[in-house]
C-alpha cells in the first residue's frame, strides 16, 4: 500500500497523507459499492487494502444516513459523496481524477484487470468518471 501512495503522490503532486487518505475514501466506495465477491479479491491482492477500508468505515460510522458512502447518488453518499470527500482533502477535478485512475491501474496490477473492470462495470457511472 505505502508504494501506491508513493507513486500517487509523486504522479499527482500531492503530499503522501492526501494520497493516503483519497485511497481511503476510494478503496471505501469501491468495497462499499461493489460486487463483494471481486472487491473481496482486490482487497486480498493488495496489502494493507482490508485495514485501509475498516478504518475508514470505523471513521464513517458516525455520520448517519449509512455514513459518507451510503447509496449511490443519495444525499452525500455514494459516488457524489466520495467525490466531495476527496474535493473536501482539496483535491481538483484534474487531481481526483488522477489518483482515482492510479488507484484503479495499481488495483488491476495486483488483483488482476478482469477483477477491477468487473468492479467498475457494476458501478453505475464510475466508468465515466475515470
Amino acid at each position: 500500500m505505502n508504494d501506491l501512495i508513493a507513486r500517487i503522490a509523486a504522479k499527482v503532486g500531492i503530499s503522501e497523507e492526501i494520497a493516503q487518505q483519497a485511497v481511503a475514501i476510494i478503496m471505501g466506495f469501491l468495497a462499499k459499492e461493489g460486487p463483494d465477491s471481486q472487491v473481496s479479491k482486490l482487497l486480498d491482492a493488495i496489502p494493507g487494502a482490508r485495514e485501509m477500508v475498516a478504518s475508514k468505515n470505523e471513521g464513517d460510522s458516525g455520520n448517519g444516513g449509512g455514513g459518507l458512502l451510503g447509496g449511490l447518488l443519495g444525499g452525500a453518499g455514494g459516488m457524489m459523496g466520495a467525490f466531495g470527500e476527496l474535493k473536501g482533502l482539496g483535491l481538483e477535478m484534474d487531481e481526483v481524477q488522477s489518483v482515482a485512475k492510479e488507484t484503479l491501474d495499481y488495483s488491476k496490477e495486483q488483483a488482476g484487470e478482469e477483477t477491477v473492470n468487473d468492479i467498475i462495470k457494476s458501478v453505475p457511472g464510475l466508468s465515466q468518471l475515470i
